[in-house]
């Protein structure tokens, strides 16, 4: 069973950053993890993937954005890093893992009913 636990959500103003933390046991083999956000009223959505075996990552669109995800092997974690944040970016954040490569969830790869495992949560609030 796995079990993810997020971390680093808080209050921050407009323009600011945070990174937020999943700790799991999701590198006991291979894993596609994803950070989604939901905010109150909107439909849970996915912001970024990371494929723990090769680190290949995926956003849902292309081109430079503002958050970036990696992994920390040696800690068991896989990082969102969010920069120049808006108020539009206030959510709940969500890390979910499935147990496969992230490139077999095809055009799945952003639909939150394909993972299996989900932490509880950690709130990002952006205020301007």
């Amino acid at each position: 069973q796995v079990q993810l636990v997020e971390s680093g959500g808080g209050s921050v103003q407009a323009g600011g950053s945070l990174r937020l933390s999943c700790a799991g046991s999701v590198y006991t083999s291979r894993y596609c993890v994803a950070w989604f956000r939901q905010a109150p009223g909107k439909e849970r959505e996915g912001v970024a993937a990371i494929d723990t075996t090769t680190g290949v990552k995926s956003y849902p669109l292309p081109g430079k954005g503002r958050f970036s995800i990696s992994r920390n092997t040696a800690e068991n974690s896989v990082l969102l890093q969010m920069d120049s944040l808006r108020p539009d970016d206030t959510a709940m954040y969500y890390c979910s893992a499935a147990p496969e490569a992230c490139w077999q969830k095809g055009g799945g790869l952003w639909s939150a009913s394909g993972y299996n495992y989900w932490g509880q949560g950690t709130q990002v609030t952006v205020s301007s």
